[in-house]
């Protein structure tokens, strides 16, 4: 007597982003900011700020816009073959990238520190004309 083949009840459907059969956003970016400007922070949608012995609400990054000095002071107390070693690293990294992706990198470098910026750009084979930007 032979044993019947056995079947799923349902289909299995992957539900990995890179192999959903839904598109599920292809190439779209899923973090904000992007030079998309996609997902934009939607205020309205926030929940209501919880009293709590005091108000509690989400903390918006953007109010202290001081996002250079900590990544500026660590770079400061790197020796040259450490600062060449970011460099290279760096490079290797962004190489590949379109190049306003490069250069915006750069311009981020150099608001921390501008050799951080120059180092980065001459990486590259850019040229230190950016960082001074």
């Amino acid at each position: 007597m032979a044993i019947p083949d056995s079947k799923l009840a349902r289909e299995i459907t992957e539900v990995v982003r890179d192999t959903a059969t839904d598109g599920n956003l292809g190439r779209t970016p899923t973090y904000f900011p992007n030079s998309r400007n996609e997902w934009i922070d939607q205020p309205q949608l926030n929940e209501p700020p919880l009293d709590i012995d005091g108000v509690a609400d989400h903390w918006d990054h953007r109010v202290d816009d001081d996002h250079y000095q900590q990544p500026g002071n660590l770079f400061r107390m790197m020796n040259p073959q450490q600062r060449q070693t970011l460099f290279d690293n760096t490079a290797r990294q962004i190489g590949g990238a379109a190049r306003h992706i490069q250069e915006r990198h750069i311009a981020n470098c150099a608001k921390a520190d501008p050799a951080y910026g120059e180092g980065v750009a001459r990486a590259l084979g850019i040229g230190n004309r950016l960082a001074a930007e």
